[in-house]
């Protein structure tokens, strides 16, 4: 693999979503996005950025559909490595699918492995069973989806597989302090940069987001922290500052070993 080029622009889209019309959503970001045109690497949109956290069938994906489709035209139009998830469907199981799309229209996918039973995701969509690493510009990026970030194991940094951990999240204001916390736990522990992004406004169901999408440093350190506000925020990471962190204090080489069971 080449070696990463030293910083990487990140760019965190903290925004509202339509509920449910996956054709506003995406005409909304589009307009939005277009500001980023040579200004970043990789974008990171919400979790189901285009319809809200919802548990039925509407507005679900079906192989190549238009939310990825948009997705690799945006991606080639911003030059960007572009982030989000949306409801997929594989014939009668519904997954919560995120997409990294590479410039060159090349789609990596993860499958939202905790799926949250307390608002009924694990009802109606299946969990996935591997996680995955994405290279890009010589950065390892490690992508997740919300509910993953409440358990450590999954996120672990194992041999320091990856530089760089994303949440996408629908995260309710009424547990905003565990969201901050826990973004900044993740960094700490993984020895690693940990961006979250989540929503803000209301969804179908009557849940109010605040936003709170942060970029937090490897030793837990905001280095954006976006408040409630619809927004758009971007910050170059070290690649350096990283290397020489991990090479000073080596707390990986310590970790406990262990085996997760599917």
């Amino acid at each position: 693999m080449a070696n990463p080029q030293d910083s990487l622009r990140v760019s965190l889209v903290q925004t509202e979503i339509v509920w449910e019309n996956p054709s506003a959503n995406l005409a909304i970001l589009e307009e939005k996005l277009q500001v980023l045109q040579g200004q970043t690497d990789v974008v990171v949109l919400p979790e189901m950025f285009n319809t809200g956290f919802s548990m039925n069938a509407h507005g679900a994906e079906i192989g190549q559909g238009p939310s990825t489709q948009w997705m690799q035209i945006m991606a080639k139009r911003l030059h960007v490595l572009l982030l989000g998830s949306f409801k997929c469907q594989e014939g009668n199981l519904f997954y919560n699918r995120l997409l990294a799309v590479e410039p060159n229209g090349k789609i990596h996918r993860y499958d939202k492995r905790h799926l949250f039973r307390m608002g009924g995701e694990h009802e109606f969509y299946a969990g996935g069973t591997e996680s995955i690493i994405v290279s890009y510009l010589g950065w390892h990026i490690a992508p997740f989806i919300c509910y993953d970030l409440r358990f450590p194991v999954w996120s672990r940094n194992v041999a320091m597989r990856y530089d760089l951990a994303i949440y996408v999240a629908n995260w309710p204001a009424a547990r905003a302090h565990a969201w901050s916390t826990l973004l900044k736990a993740r960094a700490i522990e993984n020895l690693a940069y940990v961006a979250g992004v989540n929503r803000t406004g209301e969804d179908g169901n009557g849940l109010a987001y605040q936003g709170d999408s942060a970029l937090n440093h490897f030793k837990g350190v905001g280095l954006v922290e976006m408040g409630q506000l619809a927004d758009i925020q971007t910050y170059r990471l070290s690649y350096a500052d990283l290397f020489q962190f991990r090479t000073q204090f080596p707390a990986h080489l310590d970790a406990d070993e262990f085996e997760i069971k599917r």
